[in-house]
């Protein structure tokens, strides 16, 4: 699969961008889990997958995403740069802020952790899409198969395929509670409020660039978050 998104427009501003958001993403990640309020339905099933398997939360993460980002070949979706750092960058991330925050602490603490990580869930989402270097591997899943069968909604595939890994890794002892709630309210507002703050201006199309908001989403459809 060759990849989307070529650097010859603004590589400096984009690729920082790029990798403040990924970083920032993972960042957001941790201070969710170390919340123990709930996590977004892919996280719930990560930590599900890493207490079943042993490996840690952001080796789970990666191969996952690995394993997703192999689904868009029959799918013929084409990965960017950003997508195949999605991969790595985040997982990379969340286990080592993993590693700094504590564990626990007082209710107040926790929702104070949670909401942080909501909020920086949202300008990470912003940070990665505006960079416009191709989607991230669970995003990509989601439209290429609207693409393929265009007659399908693309709220509707999303909210399938995110109920079914809620499920999987619930089952398998995830984390779910208030903060999964929270999350599914707050983070397309969230992304929606810094997408116009932090997006690249204008980039050529017809230079090999897409934008990194998911293609296939609806006018007005908050974009998904950067997994």
């Amino acid at each position: 699969m060759a990849l989307i998104g070529n650097l010859r427009q603004r590589p400096v501003r984009r690729l920082s961008q790029l990798y403040a958001g990924l970083v920032l993403y993972g960042v957001s990640m941790a201070l969710m889990i170390r919340s123990d309020l709930g996590l977004d339905p892919w996280d719930v099933f990560h930590q599900g997958l890493s207490k079943l398997t042993g490996l840690s939360f952001g080796t789970v993460t990666i191969g996952v995403g690995a394993l997703v980002l192999l689904l868009w070949i029959p799918l013929r979706q084409r990965p960017g740069l950003g997508t195949v750092s999605n991969v790595v960058v985040i997982g990379l991330v969340v286990d080592a802020a993993l590693a700094l925050l504590p564990t626990g602490g007082p209710l107040g603490v926790r929702i104070a952790l949670l909401v942080t990580g909501i909020v920086a869930n949202g300008a990470a989402t912003a940070l990665y899409l505006g960079a416009q270097l191709g989607p991230g591997p669970r995003d990509g899943l989601m439209t290429g198969y609207v693409a393929r069968r265009p007659g399908r909604s693309i709220r509707l595939v999303r909210t399938v395929i995110e109920v079914t890994v809620l499920a999987l890794g619930w089952l398998l002892g995830g984390t779910v509670g208030p903060g999964t709630i929270a999350y599914a309210l707050a983070i397309g507002p969230l992304a929606q409020f810094f997408i116009p703050l932090v997006a690249v201006p204008a980039l050529d199309a017809t230079a090999g660039d897409r934008p990194g908001a998911t293609a296939g989403d609806p006018p007005g459809a908050a974009p998904a978050p950067a997994g």
